[in-house]
């Protein structure tokens, strides 16, 4: 298959623009077969994206032109332009341009009324392919490395869109991934310090299993500096199904969350908003863009946000944050690009992050409930503050048809302040006091990490080959300070905070934790007809030392690792997609032997298989994936014993099945559900058999928006959504099994355009609609999470 990153062209009359085509049809994927193909009559949108697809071709136009327009279809002929204008036939649009520097939609009576300047587009520096239309992709980065289309990869992946985002209103990550099959996000309820994702019903490193920009997110799991993004600085996110070790290195066998963040656009954009809500939420934002340059081979973004919120939890701090990401491109030629990034955060308060006992919050404890209000910490105590700096830069240079070079770089910066008393276990067993302890953490971060990339397009015969050759290297030292000790009881049913909890400092550590990781890595993915082949291996060396500051003493290992992954699919001109694929994983663990030394990397191997379905001419996508996980060298340890050994295996198999559709211009829907059945099947405790904690064996979503576009109540935006989580275990020896839970989310929203104020919107989002209270997941009978209760929060956006 020929991809072509870099370079096509594409005029522009300095107003928005809006690339129609996507990733296909930005030069980032090949043109198919073209002869026999049809594209039927439908939503001109749709149509474009098809006829993009299809031809190579690319398409932009102002998306007010053709958002409520529809096409009759035509036959994608030998001449692109015939067949373009045959699908524009009654929309009263025109193209201008020409196959080799795309073509631009004008409203007829304005044809050839314009001069227009030449403006070169690569695909890295205006990323465009990384853009989704609406709630749709059709391409991902993410999980090859390469722009590929969806249908066209033979691995389970879930895309949510800046539009998705924005509809459902989410305020963190964790938040994003509601609504995605095989993922639960709700680890750790109403809390939102952290990112969490268990996916395929794995919770191992679901804090660090974070990429950005194709790095990983680097913070450290094993202490307080993980690293969180706000979710208003991200253009879209990539969820990973299945182990990805052979292009990243250390990663969970369930999968990986890439995110990628916004990049400078080649058109103004200029957007500001406003946010209040429920729990005192208030908050301003903002993100303009624009080329610096008439010949556009300089573009920026700045994008910053202020926001601050209290939380459920009585007595907390309210949770301040300060970002602000700025941004520069520079596309010399058609062929270079560089991005120059910055991402500066700071949060001076954060939010709660504890559990309660399950006796008193699942079950009644001396016949009383906990309320999920409350705070079991001292506020004269308790404090997290977090400062995030990120610098980083995107290279791209292709030197001719077949080779091209991208690097990736990113250093990090990280200092966290955390002082918490919480609590632990009731005092005497069956009091109504609860046992509290107190951690403190002082932590200063450093990283980098560096992505090689050299990638070659070429063809053997009747093989066409996109090679993928890389070398990556990551580095991170995490100089800690922590304490611990005790704090006197409290009473959770009538909590008093007028007294302070008498905190005892019983233990004080200096640590170094360092962590080299360097991989070297190898991928051809083969197009043969309507065959898909993925080819992968990967070598890592991983060296981890941790020293102990105050003895002088330290531990260190180096282990090595071959991962490996291949894939087939056949893509049908009927728009099926069957697949088969085997991938593996590994992770370097943090426990210890009886000598004290670490234990060996956890291992993990996964086969899927599965069938997606778009229909020719449209960009809705339907996929059932069915997969077997299983891995090995998991730590278990004996109750009598202090010590771990790598004897533990975990098994997970399952379905998922996502829809993403229009069911009409002005109607979208999404749709899934997965069934994940986890096993212990080897452990030294007595769970052998058992369902681990926090992984829901049911999960079933629905979410759909219509917009009105005519009458009345034209600019109307309504948006519905459920939840339901079920078969949650509440500790690994499966002694109590939590409640299932169905939550309702809604959204309206109100484009202002239609009463003479364009540009101005308005959005409210209501999660937990009905406020249920639950209890989301227990990590164990001792540490049980609240849900989130009901939230409001109102947008005023203005788009100019």
């Amino acid at each position: 298959m020929a991809v072509y990153p870099f370079g096509c062209s594409v005029a522009f009359a300095g107003r928005p623009l809006l690339a129609l085509g996507l990733a296909s049809a930005l030069c980032l994927a090949s043109p198919v077969h073209a002869e026999s193909v049809t594209i039927p009559p439908g939503a001109l949108d749709a149509s474009l994206i098809r006829f993009g697809s299809v031809t190579g071709v690319m398409v932009v136009a102002d998306a007010r032109l053709t958002s409520a327009k529809r096409s009759a279809g035509a036959s994608v002929g030998e001449d692109p332009g015939e067949t373009l204008a045959r699908l524009l036939e009654g929309t009263g649009l025109v193209a201008e341009g020409d196959p080799k520097r795309g073509y631009r939609l004008v409203e007829a009576a304005q044809a050839q009324g314009e001069r227009f300047d030449t403006l070169t587009v690569t695909g890295q520096s205006s990323d465009e392919w990384e853009r989704v239309s609406g709630y749709t992709s059709n391409a991902s980065r993410a999980a090859t490395k390469t722009p590929t289309a969806l249908v066209e990869t033979p691995q389970s992946i879930s895309v949510i869109g800046r539009a998705q985002l924005d509809a459902q209103g989410s305020n963190s990550i964790s938040q994003a991934l509601r609504y995605t099959p095989g993922v639960f996000s709700e680890q750790i309820g109403a809390t939102d310090r952290y990112d969490y994702a268990v996916m395929r019903g794995f919770s191992d490193g679901s804090i660090d299993n974070v990429f950005l920009d194709g790095l990983k997110s680097m913070g450290d799991a094993g202490g307080y500096n993980s690293i969180q993004i706000d979710p208003f600085f991200l253009e879209r996110i990539d969820v990973i199904k299945g182990p990805s070790s052979v292009l990243y290195g250390n990663s969970s066998p369930g999968g990986l969350v890439a995110l990628t963040s916004k990049k400078p656009l080649l058109e103004p954009y200029r957007h500001v908003e406003f946010r209040f809500g429920t729990q005192g939420r208030k908050g301003t934002a903002f993100d303009f863009s624009a080329p610096l340059d008439r010949a556009g081979t300089l573009a920026y973004r700045l994008v910053g946000l202020a926001e601050q919120t209290d939380t459920q939890f009585d007595a907390v701090d309210p949770h301040k944050r300060f970002t602000l990401a700025p941004s520069l491109s520079w596309t010399p030629d058609e062929n270079t690009f560089l991005n120059l990034q910055a991402y500066l955060q700071h949060e001076p308060g954060n939010s709660y992050h504890s559990g309660v006992p399950a006796d008193g919050a699942v079950n009644a404890h001396n016949g009383k409930r906990i309320s999920r209000h409350f705070f079991d910490g001292d506020p004269e105590s308790d404090r997290f503050e977090r400062d995030q700096t990120m610098l980083a830069y995107q290279f791209g240079h292709r030197f001719n048809d077949i080779w091209s070079v991208r690097q990736n770089f990113r250093y990090l910066h990280s200092k966290v302040d955390l002082r918490q008393v919480y609590g632990y276990g009731w005092v005497n067993g069956d009091s109504d006091l609860l046992n509290r302890y107190y951690s403190g953490g002082q932590e200063s971060l450093d990283a980098y990490a560096i992505d090689n990339i050299v990638q070659a397009d070429f063809s053997t015969g009747p093989l066409e080959h996109t090679l993928l050759m890389g070398l990556d290297y990551q580095w991170r030292r995490n100089d800690v300070g922590w304490q611990g000790g005790t704090a006197s009881p409290i009473d959770p049913f009538a909590p008093d905070y007028s007294q302070p909890a008498d905190v005892e400092i019983t233990s004080n550590t200096r640590y170094r934790r360092d962590l080299r990781q360097t991989g070297i890595y190898l991928q051809d993915q083969i197009e043969l007809g309507g065959w898909r082949f993925s080819l992968g291996g990967r070598q890592d060396w991983v060296e981890t030392e941790v020293a102990d500051r105050d003895a002088g003493t330290a531990v260190s290992d180096e282990p090595s690792h071959f991962s490996g992954r291949a894939g087939v699919l056949y893509a049908f001109d009927n728009g099926l997609s069957p697949y088969l694929s085997y991938s593996e994983s590994f992770s370097p663990s943090s426990a210890y032997d009886a000598d004290g030394q670490l234990l060996e990397p956890t291992e993990g191997r996964q086969w899927e298989t599965g069938l997606k379905y778009q229909r020719p001419g449209s960009d809705d996508l339907y996929s059932i994936a069915l997969f077997h996980i299983e891995q090995e060298n998991v730590a278990a340890k004996r109750p009598e014993e202090s010590f771990y050994r790598a004897v533990g295996e975990i098994r997970s198999q399952g379905v998922e099945l996502e829809a993403n559709t229009a069911l009409s211009e002005r109607w979208r829907l999404l749709a899934s559900y997965a069934f994940t059945d986890v096993e212990y099947r080897r452990t030294l405790d007595g769970t052998e058999g058992n369902t681990p904690y926090q992984a829901p064996r049911h999960q079933a979503s629905i979410w759909s928006d219509y917009r009105f576009d005519q009458g009345s109540l034209a600019g109307l935006q309504l948006g519905a959504g459920v939840r339901y989580i079920g078969g949650i275990w509440a500790d690994a020896e499966n002694t109590l099994e939590l409640a299932s839970y169905t939550l309702v989310d809604a959204s309206v929203g109100y484009d202002f355009q239609r009463l003479g104020a364009p540009g101005l919107n308005l959005r409210l989002n209501l999660n937990n609609l009905f406020d249920r209270d639950y209890v989301s997941s227990c990590y164990s009978l001792d540490y049980c999470y609240f849900g989130a209760e009901r939230s409001v929060v109102a947008t005023l956006g203005y788009t100019f």
